[in-house]
């Protein structure tokens, strides 16, 4: 059964740095891409990175110079450094498997605000 842990969230100045965690079991975890998403108030959840098996990682644009994904296999955990955070990076952020093992389950996600 998969279980999800993110924390690292906070309250945050523009242009300032955060490094979110998630630690995730119930599955052979360096066996599975891991994804971070994102979801502000009033909209959708989008996809911000992702970190294959391999160590290639994606990043939507928008974020792309600002953020790095990385993983620490042995420790079940994916990390996200976030730098020069912009107000518009407001949101839960998430992370999950890839593909999603369970197509329903989200962790609690953690609470990233960025403002002055």
């Amino acid at each position: 059964q998969v279980h999800i842990v993110e924390s690292g969230g906070g309250l945050v100045q523009p242009g300032g740095s955060l490094r979110l965690s998630c630690a995730a079991y119930g599955f052979t975890f360096s066996s599975y891409a891991m994804k971070w998403y994102r979801q502000a108030p009033g909209k959708e959840r989008e996809l911000v990175s992702t970190i294959t098996s391999f160590d290639t990682t994606y990043y939507t644009d928008s974020v792309k110079g600002r953020f790095t994904i990385s993983r620490d296999n042995a420790k079940n955990t994916v990390y996200l450094q976030m730098n020069s955070l912009k107000p518009d990076d407001t949101a839960v952020y998430y992370c999950n498997t890839a593909p999603r093992i369970d197509p329903t389950y989200w962790g609690q996600g953690t609470q990233v605000t960025v403002s002055s």
